[in-house]
């Protein structure tokens, strides 16, 4: 056998964090005894198991109020429609990564409770990220974004979960070419920051890219709803893409060094990955590391850099 075929089959599927709830199939009979919602959108699929239409928004987002309420003891959840309905599995797993980073860092032990100050950059309508790391470690979270509206949806979601109260604070960035000024005050002393960052360059190109994986998935041309589904403008582009959002993130850290002791983003698209390093060189980063991580059937990285010694 060639190198290039061994190769091939030594890559393995990416799994999940070790610590994700998710790691095995949907338990549909659990689920929809937490939020039978959800009941009307199970059947069961040609090979026999119980299964959801997973291009079904509707579907998607009853998948993940069900989710919220067995695992994480969230009663109310909800997004406008059209906004991004995030996957759960995925997004658990970059909080379950930066929990086993900070152990690294802790003498082995993952630091919970309220000492933990996480800053989530573009929270969104969903607040995903703050919800599960409040749930999961109990860490006090900061969460900003540049639309009010994303803030509002997430204010009625804190505001209607008990214990998601005096968990998490929400912020509005003001100024979209900005990303820590604005948001972190003077008197902040953040933990670790985390973002996953528009991933398009254009409205167009976010447009062609969901229609590109829609079709691959499903073998035929989406229908306008499903085009329409799965994000607004801020979620998913802006101007120069993740590489560009990210390289000002990384620009912008530095004089935030002495409040922020790591921060974080996810890199989709591993040919970004140079011009990234080359961000944290040109500001002087005194460490970097890149954690792998599976997100369903792609493989993504989180990017850790810090200014301290």
């Amino acid at each position: 056998m060639d190198s290039k075929k061994q190769q091939q089959r030594s890559i393995k599927k990416p799994k999940l964090h070790p610590l994700n709830k998710h790691l095995g199939r949907y338990d549909f009979k659990v689920l929809t005894k937490a939020c039978p919602e959800l009941k009307s959108f199970v059947s069961v699929n040609k090979f026999g198991d119980e299964s959801i239409n997973f291009f079904n928004p509707k579907a998607l987002k009853m998948l993940n109020k069900a989710l919220l309420q067995q695992y994480y003891g969230i009663n109310y959840w909800d997004i406008p429609e059209g906004y991004l309905c995030p996957p759960i599995p995925g997004r658990a797993d970059y909080i379950h990564h930066l929990a086993t980073f900070l152990a690294e860092h802790n003498q082995g032990n993952i630091p919970k409770g309220e000492k933990v100050t996480c800053l989530d950059i573009g929270t969104g309508a969903n607040c995903i990220y703050p919800i599960i790391g409040t749930q999961e470690y109990n860490w006090a979270f900061i969460a900003s974004d540049i639309a009010e509206t994303s803030l509002d949806n997430a204010r009625e979601i804190i505001h209607r979960n008990h214990n998601l109260k005096d968990r998490i604070e929400l912020r509005h960035q003001e100024n979209p070419n900005q990303i820590f000024r604005g948001v972190v005050q003077q008197n902040d002393q953040i933990t670790i920051t985390l973002c996953n960052p528009p991933f398009h360059k254009s409205a167009k190109q976010a447009q062609e890219g969901t229609q590109r994986k829609l079709q691959n998935l499903q073998g035929k041309k989406p229908t306008k709803t499903e085009l329409n589904f799965g994000g607004q403008s801020n979620e998913l582009w802006c101007k120069g893409g993740e590489k560009k959002f990210i390289k000002n993130m990384i620009k912008e850290s530095k004089q935030f060094s002495k409040q922020c002791q790591w921060f974080s983003t996810l890199v989709s698209k591993e040919v970004n990955l140079p011009a990234i390093y080359d961000a944290l060189k040109r500001v002087n980063a005194s460490t970097v590391q890149t954690i792998p991580m599976g997100q369903g059937n792609k493989i993504s990285r989180i990017v850790v850099w810090s200014f301290l010694q």
